[in-house]
């Protein structure tokens, strides 16, 4: 299958081609088993013109400093930790930086409360367990331990998701660099090259806070919220493009006008105060990440462009950003229609979009 039939090819499909291109113009000096330098690796991430004009496009917008601390980090013995809001690109960043470094962004262990402990460290085939007994041939490796004999990157999602008791399981892992398997008398040394990458949202706090003992292993990376609407409004339209064609969408004449008013509307009420500071807003108890308003765009496009006229219009993002923002029906209702009638009221240019969400309430 070529990547043109996958829905979401992985970031080392998507972009081979850059890859290739930076692979092959890079002269700085590479870490053991890594593909690429550090400074190549934060162009891959930032963007940038090669010296034979090839255009690498950003993975991310937002300060250089954060990608050269993180990738700095994954040079040394020390693992990385992403941290951040909802819809802060920590998902995004992980998979691209495991791609530059190490060719391979599928080494992924998905945390939730239900991760056992063998998918950080290994687990069995039971069937040849029981018939032959303990043996390499019968152990099924973690992608964690499939990492650390390769030198690559290891990627786990959600890490403050996973039990306090299965998280402890990388400490040895991090501090020692080896991998116990007590049952066959061995053990999996790291290769050089090896790290982890770890997310964890900054909404999870409490629900199983790292030890201080693991948290130790990790340098901490917070991702921050875009810091300017224009930055927003530029991540929200690389994406949405990028999703269109990904999902074969019919192209639109500009959305332009409307990506400007949803990242309005989502900063607005994320921040509890409107764009030009004279009024105070309620704010509602989801997050209103760029990821959702991302997610609002791209639906609306597909209203525009299957039940519309084919112009992203105001009613195309109403319906999308009423379910973004009225997550808790008891609370986020009274939220959003004191925000459409204290503040989008009175904005005469945004009458039609006034009228289209008031309908979205009915």
């Amino acid at each position: 299958m070529t990547t043109d039939n996958l829905l979401r090819p992985h970031a080392e499909q998507l972009f081979a081609a850059e890859l290739e291109a930076l692979d092959v113009a890079d002269t700085g000096t590479r870490p053991p088993s890594w593909n690429l330098s550090p400074s190549a690796v934060v162009t891959y991430l930032i963007g940038g013109t090669l010296d034979d004009g090839t255009e690498i496009t950003p993975k991310y917008i937002g300060p250089r400093r954060l990608m050269e601390i993180a990738v700095a980090t994954l040079a040394t013995d020390r693992a990385l930790l992403l941290l951040g809001v909802p819809g802060t690109a920590k998902t995004w960043v992980s998979e691209h930086l495991a791609a530059a470094i190490s060719g391979t962004s599928t080494l992924l262990v998905q945390g939730t409360a239900g991760t056992p402990e063998e998918a950080i460290r290994y687990g069995w085939n039971y069937a040849r367990l029981i018939s032959e007994g303990p043996s390499r041939d019968a152990l099924v490796p973690s992608p964690v331990m499939t990492a650390m004999g390769e030198g690559r990157i290891a990627r786990i999602e959600e890490l403050t998701r996973i039990p306090s008791d299965v998280q402890d399981a990388l400490i040895t892992v991090l501090s020692e660099k080896t991998l116990p398997i007590p049952e066959l008398a061995a053990e999996v040394q790291a290769a050089k090259g090896f790290s982890v990458i770890a997310t964890a949202n900054d909404r999870d706090r409490g629900v199983n806070d790292l030890s201080s003992a693991l948290r130790r292993r990790f340098n901490t990376v917070v991702l921050p919220l875009p810091a300017t609407a224009e930055e927003e409004v530029e991540i929200v339209t690389s994406r949405v493009a990028a999703l269109g064609k990904s999902l074969e969408l019919p192209e639109l004449p500009t959305a332009a006008e409307e990506i400007r008013r949803v990242v309005t509307v989502f900063r607005e009420l994320r921040s509890g105060v409107t764009e030009d500071g004279r009024a105070k807003v309620k704010q509602p108890s989801g997050t209103l990440s760029t990821a959702e308003a991302i997610s609002v765009i791209t639906h609306g496009i597909v209203m525009a462009a299957h039940f519309g006229d084919g112009t992203l219009r105001p009613a195309d993002v109403a319906a999308g950003i009423h379910g973004a923002v009225v997550k808790d029906p008891s609370s986020d209702s009274v939220v959003w229609t004191e925000y459409l009638e204290g503040v989008v009221r009175d904005r005469t240019d945004w009458a039609d979009f006034y009228r289209a969400a008031r309908g979205a309430l009915r």
